[in-house]
């Protein structure tokens, strides 16, 4: 029997990967994460147990899981994005370990990838930014050392910003001095399920657009030279002249 901790992706069912979508339709037992993941994710399963676990708690999530077990049932434990990145599931995987209860990471598609596609926006542009950082705005829990936003924004990267969007006011004083007030934003709503809706602008403008929208929460925030930006380098890749292990020239 096994854990599988299950990336569903950001929100169209299409882009959950194809070993997620084969275990959610094998598993007898499904726990999905039911705020985050659409019913449709789920379509196809023949699980004789699903549970919604935005009803439980922890404690309550790894009793389920120690039950099926326990029953030789494989369980797929589903969360949106990628369950790597703030997915919580480092907790579960500590009692899971304690218990001996084997487990495995089926990896999802990222709200920020979802975000850039939807912008049609390459993150890492030669000579612009090379770096990617994916953070989230200290509200109720603090941030580790160095981790502060305007310690990461000194690195001038491209950032992207879970949790922030009712904050965004704040986030813009944090980043301006670093980034300076005509650098790209774009604030991304639900991105990839069937309402999403975005606004792009810059530092000094964004706080406006975001309030004419009305988004209040499950926004993402993407900073950064590399958005709408067309004057860089040619990556060495593909240049002509440049050889490599797959081309002499």
């Amino acid at each position: 029997m096994t854990v599988y901790f299950i990336g569903a992706g950001p929100g169209d069912p299409d882009l959950i990967t194809v070993k997620g979508q084969r275990l959610i339709r094998q598993c007898p037992v499904i726990i999905y994460a039911g705020s985050l993941v659409p019913p449709a994710i789920l379509q196809g399963h023949q699980a004789e147990s699903v549970i919604n676990s935005a009803e439980l708690h922890l404690q309550q999530i790894i009793t389920l899981m120690a039950s099926a077990h326990a029953k030789g049932q494989d369980v797929a434990r589903v969360h949106s994005g990628d369950p790597s990145l703030y997915g919580a599931i480092g907790e579960q995987i500590r009692h899971l370990r304690e218990l001996g209860i084997p487990f495995e990471i089926i990896p999802g598609v990222t709200a920020t990838a979802a975000c850039a596609a939807l912008l049609g926006a390459e993150l890492t542009l030669p000579e612009i930014s090379q770096t990617l950082i994916l953070t989230r705005y200290a509200d109720k829990s603090p941030m580790p050392l160095g981790e502060d936003l305007a310690s990461l924004a000194s690195h001038r990267a491209t950032l992207a910003i879970h949790l922030g969007v009712q904050h965004l006011a704040k986030i813009v004083t944090q980043l301006t001095p670093h980034y300076g007030a005509d650098c790209p934003i774009a604030v991304v709503h639900r991105a990839s399920w069937p309402d999403q809706d975005w606004v792009t602008g810059a530092l000094c403008d964004i706080v406006e657009k975001v309030e004419a929208k009305g988004f209040r929460r499950t926004a993402l925030i993407l900073v950064g030279r590399v958005l709408g930006n067309d004057q860089f380098a040619e990556s060495a890749l593909y240049r002509a002249g440049h050889a490599h292990l797959y081309r002499s020239e």
